[in-house]
Order: C-alpha cells, then sequence, then structure tokens
C-alpha cells in the first residue's frame, strides 16, 4: 500500500512538471494567444501597423539544427555541427520535412499535396534552379498548391503573424526592437561579428519567452505568400497570408545582416524553391 502511495505521488509530481510548464520535452514552448500590434512605421511593407489576435500554439526553443534534420531523412548541403541550425534549405523541402517528422513521431501531418499527406507521393523536392535557365529559380505549381490543416497537432511552419508574435515575446511582450531586448547584439548573430556562418543555437540572450535567436543566426521561413499590401487587407482573427503569390515569407535576419534586418518587425521574402546559405526554419504546432 505505502509503495503504491509513493509511485501515485511520483506520477503527480511528474505530471505536474511536464504537464505544468509551458515547454515541451521537445523544446517546444507553448505561446499563449493573445492580441499584440503588428507591423511598424519603419518600412513601407510594414505598414499599417494593426491589431492581429492569435490562439495559442507551440513554437521551437530553437531553431531546427543540423542534427534534427538528419534524423528523418535528407543530407545537407554545408554544415559546421550538429547544435547549428540547418540552412540551404528551400520552403519546399521544410514541406517534406514537417509530415515525415510528424508521421515518425506517431503526430497527424499537417501538409497536403495532391490530396496525400505522405511525402513519398510528392516526388522529388523541386530544384531550385532551371537546368535549361541556371540563373532563374522556378516556383513549382504543385508544391505550391500545398494545403495546410491547420487543426493537425503536426509538425509546421509558423505563420508570419505567429512567427512576429512569438518573436515580439507573446503576451510577455516588453516592446523590444529586436527579439528580447534592444542591444542586437545581446540576442543576435548578425553582421557586427562578421561571421562567415551561423552559430550554434542557444548561445546569445533568449527572449521573453525563452526562444533563442529570432533575431539573427539564420533568417527563417514562415508559412505566408508574400505581399507588400497584405498588412492593408489583413483579417484581424489568426491571419495566414494571401491565398497565392510567387514569394513566401522570412523573418529574423541572419548572419550576414545588418541590424535592421534583424528587427521583429522586418519581411523579407524569397522563392520557395531557392536554398540559399542563410536559409532556416523553426518548427510549430497548433496547441490543442
Amino acid at each position: 500500500m505505502r509503495i503504491a502511495v509513493i509511485i501515485c505521488i511520483i506520477a503527480i509530481v511528474l505530471s505536474s512538471q511536464v504537464f505544468g510548464s509551458n515547454e515541451t520535452s521537445l523544446n517546444m514552448v507553448l505561446v499563449e494567444g493573445g492580441s499584440f500590434m503588428m507591423g511598424s512605421n519603419t518600412q513601407s511593407d510594414e505598414q499599417p501597423v494593426h491589431s492581429v489576435t492569435l490562439n495559442d500554439f507551440y513554437i521551437g526553443k530553437f531553431e531546427v539544427t543540423q542534427s534534427e534534420w538528419k534524423n528523418p531523412n535528407a543530407s545537407i548541403r554545408s554544415g559546421s555541427g550538429t547544435q547549428y541550425p540547418i540552412e540551404s534549405i528551400s520552403w519546399y523541402a521544410i514541406l517534406k520535412y514537417c509530415n515525415i517528422r510528424s508521421m515518425a513521431e506517431g503526430l497527424v501531418p499537417c501538409y497536403a499535396i495532391s490530396g496525400s499527406t505522405d511525402p513519398a507521393d510528392w516526388g522529388a523536392v523541386p530544384p531550385s534552379q532551371s537546368p535549361e535557365y541556371p540563373h532563374e529559380s522556378l516556383n513549382n505549381r504543385v508544391w505550391d498548391s500545398v494545403i495546410c490543416n491547420w487543426n493537425a497537432n503536426g509538425y509546421r511552419l509558423p505563420t508570419e503573424a505567429e512567427w512576429e508574435y512569438a518573436a515580439r515575446g507573446g503576451n510577455k511582450s516588453n516592446g523590444y526592437l529586436y527579439s528580447g531586448s534592444n542591444n542586437c547584439e545581446e540576442v543576435a548573430w548578425n553582421d557586427r561579428v562578421r561571421f562567415t556562418n551561423p552559430s550554434s543555437v542557444g548561445e546569445k540572450q533568449a527572449n521573453e519567452l525563452g526562444l533563442y535567436d529570432m533575431s539573427g543566426n539564420v533568417h527563417e521561413w514562415c508559412w505566408d505568400w508574400y505581399d507588400k499590401e497584405y498588412y492593408s487587407n489583413s483579417p484581424e482573427i489568426s491571419p495566414k497570408g494571401p491565398e497565392t503569390g510567387s514569394l513566401r515569407v522570412m523573418r529574423g535576419g541572419d548572419w550576414g545582416d545588418g541590424d535592421g534586418f534583424c528587427r521583429v518587425a522586418s519581411r523579407v521574402c524569397k522563392t520557395p524553391c531557392i536554398d540559399g546559405w542563410y536559409y532556416g526554419f523553426r518548427l510549430c504546432r497548433t496547441a490543442p
């Protein structure tokens, strides 16, 4: 009887440690929903500043690392260490990674292409350049038609609004210019130190939610199509970007950027097939 009571107490304590925390065992941090003012008056595509309301969601404490990327599927083009962020990754390749990792962990995959959530049915990830026109990047109509099941519990990219809300510190925000500070050097690896490659994740100061490197290190892909005028007609509740486009949003700046690109409101866009050295991502999940 005494042993049973002890076991029960241990189980309760462990349960409170796991479920009473805002962080999961897989370095995913719970971002409690709320409203915030998105954008800034610095650049034209960051205007107008507008109100956005989001539900709870999980986001990666760190950018996805090279060791994480290697587990479920592909090789990488460049690298500096297992705890360095994965880079040289296209938006298309991330779709495949998210579903493969979700399926491997028993989660419901978010992305479907041509009606299938199994990346084995999608074929090869579209190349970053055309063999006929090597200086022109390619969009792939089939992969661009991807549908996201926002109710699935698998891994996905954050929306642009989710990314900015998390970078600002969510409902714990102190209103910083960068993610966790008004001093870029405290929170970001960027061109101030003239690095020739990214740095290990989690070495700089975290933001108010305990998230690292949302300013600097590598640019982070988001789900949304890019439209410089989108903020003028963006819905207030859980915006997910334009329905169509040719460029996808990237956020956060990288190790080769100046401070301005590392601001929480800064927006950049690239074609989804591009796999440049500076391009990485962090995972997101819909909260139940």
